[in-house]
């Protein structure tokens, strides 16, 4: 009696060997269910992950299609200048701008482009991320069933326990880096247990992507701001370039303007002192029939003649005559050649205005 006292199980072994049990899946299913509840939250900061880099997806597009906008107008503005005269399609200033400014936006269009890239290969990171999450934590809420705790409540009561005691096999921290918490951090991910490889490799997984993800959306927000500050510069430079040369146009056109007007005052007097020259010629010529010359105005008048009895009394009244009429009429020549390049000149000025 005395051995099997000490040696047979007790009555009751089938009950207590049942509360043991189910003991045993209680504290498992409490594990699991921490595990499930950190898995859901990364789930949940993984979604807000995705959204926000969608949003600055959307701003990055944005802000491409503003680029193209700008580089086309830039190419409309050269096509624009192309249509100048051809005196004035020599390269200048308002070229070296428009050339500037394009080159500018290119970059800024490819730079864009690269970072839009990235951040699409990041978004199809981030959704793996995010499947791998929900496939463990389908897998892991199968044993969850008949537990109906709250997801608060959860993971206080877990946190809880976890503080209390070092026997439980699952024990949560957190941790703030870089402003979010960290993943659950375990003794050691037992393929058996709550915890699995798997999970923690998902939580990890999604841990880096969701930090990488972060830096990605801190990069062009930067990017989308230096992108405008360049073209708002350039922008600027153009429009301070161009507003120059208009003023310097249109003082030039103003300028041609009283040319213009000196011009034609000069062609008027030119004209005026080639009609008085031509006039001056014509009385220094003289009648064209000799019969309407006046006594007075002959070579041989009376007076001459009487004067030339002596010898060596030539008067050089003809030659003097004749002298100045050719001066008269190289005048009127020069004159006349000086009207001529006047003209041009107008119309040269007036095709120019």
């Amino acid at each position: 009696c005395d051995v099997g006292r000490s040696l047979d199980p007790l009555p009751h072994l089938r009950d207590t060997v049942a509360q043991l049990s189910n003991d045993e899946i209680h504290r498992y299913t409490r594990d699991v269910r921490a595990v499930v509840a950190k898995l859901r939250e990364s789930l949940l900061e993984t979604n807000e992950e995705i959204k926000s880099l969608t949003r600055g997806k959307e701003s990055l597009e944005k802000a491409i299609e503003h680029t193209r906008k700008d580089i086309r107008l830039n190419k409309d503005s050269q096509d624009v200048r192309m249509s100048r005269p051809p005196r004035e399609k020599e390269h200048d200033g308002a070229d070296d701008l428009l050339n500037a400014e394009r080159a500018h936006l290119l970059n800024c269009k490819r730079a864009l482009e690269a970072q839009l890239k990235s951040v699409q290969q990041q978004l199809f990171v981030l959704d793996a991320a995010r499947k791998r999450l929900f496939g463990v934590l389908q897998e892991r809420t199968r044993v969850l069933d008949l537990l109906n705790h709250s997801l608060s409540s959860i993971t206080n009561v877990n946190s809880a326990a976890s503080n209390a005691t070092s026997s439980s096999g699952l024990r949560r921290s957190r941790s703030v880096q870089d402003g979010r918490y960290s993943r659950m951090a375990i003794n050691q991910p037992d393929p058996l247990g709550p915890y699995t490889p798997e999970a923690d490799q998902a939580l990890a997984d999604a841990d880096d992507a969701r930090a990488r993800s972060a830096y990605l959306r801190r990069e062009l927000r930067e990017a989308i701001d230096r992108t405008d500050k360049l073209q708002k510069a350039a922008h600027k430079s153009v429009n301070d370039g161009l507003t120059q040369k208009l003023a310097e146009t249109v003082t030039l056109k103003q300028h041609l303007g009283v040319s213009l007007g000196e011009n034609r005052h000069g062609i008027h007097r030119a004209q005026r002192w080639y009609d008085a020259t031509d006039k001056a010629r014509s009385y220094t010529l003289g009648p064209v029939n000799s019969s309407d010359l006046m006594m007075r105005e002959r070579l041989d008048r009376p007076l001459v003649r009487v004067f030339q009895r002596h010898p060596g009394t030539q008067l050089p009244e003809a030659q003097q005559i004749i002298r100045g009429g050719d001066g008269l009429l190289q005048s009127l020549t020069a004159t006349s050649r000086n009207i001529g390049l006047l003209k041009l000149t107008q119309l040269d000025r007036k095709s120019v205005v």
